[in-house]
């Protein structure tokens, strides 16, 4: 069962419609704009380069999500401004400029994408299994025959060159032998496949970009096909 089985497309927001320009690539200031954001981060600095965050930020992505949602399907781009009602750091701007693809739930397989002053970062997988999904997830692991097929699968992706991430374990779960034969992946409280790219790549200005963010998102199929038939959505509450 494929992630897009289990997630069929939705119908594409008003902002991403079929007339939308093609990608041609992020625009050469967005390094700039966000270093200064970084050290700036304020609302009168934020407007006053707004036009910058716009066609070099905003409209570039939200190209890049019209071109890819008959593959991947309904995707947003995130809004500039932090949630700072419960943080202590009360800087009003984020310093990438974001965008997903999936349920918009940290606990269901998504496709993501940020742009900022680091460079490009591209991911998908499961942010942050529920208790539920836990429990799933290491059971299958656990299994000899889903456990190997998901190892299988971590090994080809890592040999490919991309980034298997999600552990946040010292040890393993509770009721689990530290000398388990999987007990690396028993570590993960999530699983996501993911690269990074520095930002003095030209490619970064050209539709090139296009194609790196796709090859990732297809490399992370056959993760988030496990994860999607042996773990699942989490359960209603």
């Amino acid at each position: 069962m494929s992630l897009r089985e289990n997630h069929p497309p939705r119908s594409r927001r008003a902002l991403i419609t079929d007339d939308i320009p093609p990608f041609e690539g992020f625009g050469s200031e967005f390094v700039a704009f966000y270093s200064e954001l970084a050290v700036n981060n304020n609302r009168e600095f934020f407007t006053s380069r707004r036009d910058v965050y716009e066609r070099s930020v905003r409209e570039p992505l939200e190209r890049l999500l019209g071109e890819v949602g008959e593959e991947f399907g309904d995707g947003k781009v995130f809004r500039p401004n932090r949630d700072v009602r419960f943080s202590h750091d009360k800087s009003p701007y984020k310093l990438v400029g974001a965008a997903s693809i999936g349920d918009n739930s940290e606990s269901s397989a998504v496709y993501y994408v940020h742009i900022g002053a680091q460079g490009l970062f591209v991911a998908s997988g499961i942010y942050l299994m529920t208790r539920d999904q836990l429990v799933r997830f290491y059971s299958a692991i656990d299994d000899e025959t889903t456990g190997k097929k998901l190892q299988r699968l971590v090994a080809r992706t890592r040999a490919g060159g991309l980034d298997v991430g999600g552990s946040g374990l010292k040890t393993g779960p509770r009721g689990y032998p530290k000398d388990h034969p999987r007990i690396e992946l028993l570590r993960h409280k999530s699983l996501t496949v993911s690269q990074s790219f520095p930002p003095d790549q030209d490619w970064l200005r050209t539709a090139a970009a296009l194609e790196r963010v796709v090859k990732i998102w297809r490399a992370a199929a056959p993760i988030n096909s496990w994860l999607a038939e042996y773990v699942g959505h989490p359960e209603a509450s």
